[in-house]
């Protein structure tokens, strides 16, 4: 309880969990989510859930992809480059739009937080700093595979809302896409703070924004609002964790998955959208 008020937990699988409300004054409550029916041995199998209820689109190869995730989480980077890779490999099969949707890990952490990252995955989860430096040479390695270069050592830990803010600017603008990828590379490579106004719009010139007219819509918050609607939608979905990928408002993943996943959960997907009246 918080405020006299019922809250759950958020959890991500790089171990940072958060507090939201379990009350929602903005969605409707949706079905909750099952395991889809698959063929044996697909790589689908136990990963690709269906809500209940929904029933596809005819007519369309057209494929929405609504992704939930932080900037903070390096799970998020992996399974973004993951599905980019996916949606590349679609060719004629299908075309996909990628929209990206705020999801707050840690929203009580300060902007500027004393200590690494690794000191902060220790205290998090009550582990030692060996331990903690040990998960992140994994995700390391993991996110080498997809191409990615991480560099803990210079993670400077900080609030993310005003980099959702951001998002939602960019989105607003047609470059979510080119912000979103500007962020991460920032944080999980080079070491850039993502906390600080002054610190974005200068990352969001880069993109090809206006600095002076970025700092002004982030003084105002002007996007708090968009940031806290996807949060309620996330909670309405029941999302604990991120990534999580939702397939055209029916079907989803969690978690960064192989591309080889993504790439047929999409062609599943497409290919029941032009059977009209299917279930």
């Amino acid at each position: 309880m918080r405020d006299g008020r019922p809250v759950m937990d958020q959890r991500c699988p790089c171990g940072q969990t958060r507090e939201v409300p379990a009350w929602d004054r903005t969605w409707q409550p949706q079905p909750a989510w099952r395991m889809a029916s698959v063929p044996t041995g697909s790589p689908l199998a136990g990963r690709l859930m269906v809500r209940t209820g929904i029933e596809a689109d005819a007519m369309t190869r057209e494929v929405k992809i609504d992704v939930w995730s932080d900037i903070a989480c390096p799970w998020c980077y992996i399974g973004k480059r993951n599905l980019e890779r996916a949606v590349a490999g679609l060719g004629a099969d299908a075309s996909a739009q990628v929209d990206f949707h705020s999801f707050e890990l840690a929203p009580d952490t300060p902007v500027d937080f004393e200590g690494s990252e690794t000191d902060y995955l220790a205290q998090h989860k009550g582990i030692s700093r060996e331990q903690a430096a040990a998960m992140q040479e994994r995700v390391t390695r993991i996110a080498a595979e997809a191409g990615l270069e991480y560099h803990f050592e210079r993670v400077r830990h900080t609030n993310t809302a005003k980099a959702h803010q951001l998002l939602h600017y960019a989105r607003a603008r047609g470059r979510q896409s080119e912000m979103t990828e500007r962020l991460m590379r920032a944080y999980f490579t080079e070491g850039r703070h993502l906390g600080r106004d002054e610190d974005l719009a200068a990352l969001a010139a880069e993109v090809g924004f206006a600095a002076d007219d970025v700092l002004r819509s982030l003084r105002e918050q002007e996007y708090l609002a968009a940031v806290r609607e996807d949060e309620a939608q996330a909670a309405a979905y029941g999302i604990r964790g991120v990534p999580f990928f939702v397939i055209n408002g029916r079907y989803a993943l969690q978690g960064a998955q192989p591309p080889e996943v993504f790439a047929e959960a999409l062609r599943t997907v497409a290919a029941e959208q032009v059977l009209p009246g299917k279930p």
